[in-house]
């Protein structure tokens, strides 16, 4: 049977990944409603344009018409909102946007929804869901031990934190409020293919191509879990398909690493890959590095930059059977030679947008 699902920000990173995977079910039929901000491409989708089972809308979730028109007329069963404003630092620049997208977009597309849903089947109504993607961030940090639980309260210590926190809520209310079928997965931190450069690993994968610094926040030794976005994708469609409907689901690998460990990481696949002493960007120079290692730079760390996450995934291991194919170590090659393979995919998504700059400053902009 032929199920239609809605992903909203679908042309950014984890939302082009979940639309490929999807696409692999053969009764799939996917539509991508995407604003197309600076970290939205179709670029990222070319390959499956073509496709009679995928749809694209442009367009924002707060836009409430549009998004009513998009709902009524491919009348989706799942409802997937990866649509979000997600980077700590911009947040620090601009947490307005933040607001605007994360939480009255997410309220407007929420709102949408449960229009739709109250005019289904009984049947049909039963099977839709309503799944919203959302980050460990808003839990703060849980010290040097313990991990966040689904239990666990929410302590944003960012604007971008803060404003999916909201979005939670909402979440949450439209479900205990108006019996609308949501559910709500909290992950740990992305890699993989299509990442936006202002990430860590593209942005430490292309500076160091290019010969340029690797900037490590603080003393980075940050810990993050690392979770690599196709396991992710596969988590997600687990919630979609068995998950309950009120409940909150947490994602990660159990793969916790440092920032100084993953830029580490990222210079040794550099170094097999493509070596420093055959770069062209090192061809002027006196000499080239030994290893890529050689570029890291500590800077001043961002403001309100909390020191750990750690996400307990054993609810989703427990009742979804969900199981991360990937380590890091394998995760963080593939990755590597992803980005070396489609220069000209970052080249073309970074034109006139984001030229790799510091951002996170606050108030005065972005340093190169």
């Amino acid at each position: 049977m032929k199920t239609t699902y809605l992903v909203t920000g679908g042309a950014g990173f984890i939302g082009a990944n979940l639309v490929h995977r999807l696409l692999g079910q053969p009764e799939a039929q996917v539509v991508v409603l995407d604003l197309l901000t600076y970290a939205g491409n179709l670029d990222s989708l070319a390959d499956i344009a073509a496709s009679e089972r995928y749809h694209f809308v442009h367009g924002d979730i707060g836009d409430r018409e549009l998004v009513g028109r998009t709902l009524e007329r491919f009348r989706p069963a799942v409802v997937l909102n990866l649509a979000a404003e997600s980077h700590v630092d911009r947040s620090i620049d601009g947490p307005r946007a933040f607001v605007r997208t994360n939480v009255v977009g997410t309220f407007e597309l929420l709102d949408a929804c449960r229009e739709l849903w109250l005019r289904l089947t009984p049947a049909q109504r039963e099977q839709f869901r309503f799944v919203h993607v959302s980050t460990d961030e808003v839990f703060g940090s849980p010290g040097d031990s313990g991990c966040f639980t689904e239990e666990t309260r929410y302590a944003p210590n960012s604007p971008y934190a803060a404003s999916k926190a909201g979005a939670d809520h909402f979440v949450r209310a439209y479900f205990h409020t108006y019996g609308l079928p949501t559910i709500t997965t909290n992950c740990s931190n992305n890699y993989g293919p299509y990442q936006f450069p202002e990430k860590l690993i593209p942005l430490v994968t292309l500076n160091a191509l290019e010969g340029k610094r690797l900037p490590v926040y603080g003393d980075g030794r940050n810990v993050r879990d690392w979770l690599h976005v196709d396991d992710h994708c596969q988590a997600l469609i687990l919630v979609a398909e068995r998950g309950r409907p009120g409940e909150t689901y947490n994602i990660g690998a159990r793969d916790e690493r440092t920032t100084l460990q993953v830029v580490e990481a990222v210079c040794g696949a550099l170094d097999e890959q493509a070596p420093a002493a055959s770069n062209p960007a090192f061809a002027r120079q006196d000499r080239a590095p030994v290893s890529y290692r050689e570029l890291i730079s500590f800077v001043t760390d961002r403001p309100g930059h909390d020191r750990r996450y750690a996400i307990d995934p054993s609810k989703i291991e427990r009742e979804l059977g969900f199981q991360p194919a990937r380590r890091f170590a394998e995760g963080i090659r593939g990755t590597v030679a992803w980005y070396l393979q489609h220069r000209a995919w970052c080249d073309r998504i970074a034109q006139g947008v984001y030229r790799r700059e510091r951002l996170g400053l606050g108030p005065g902009g972005a340093q190169p």
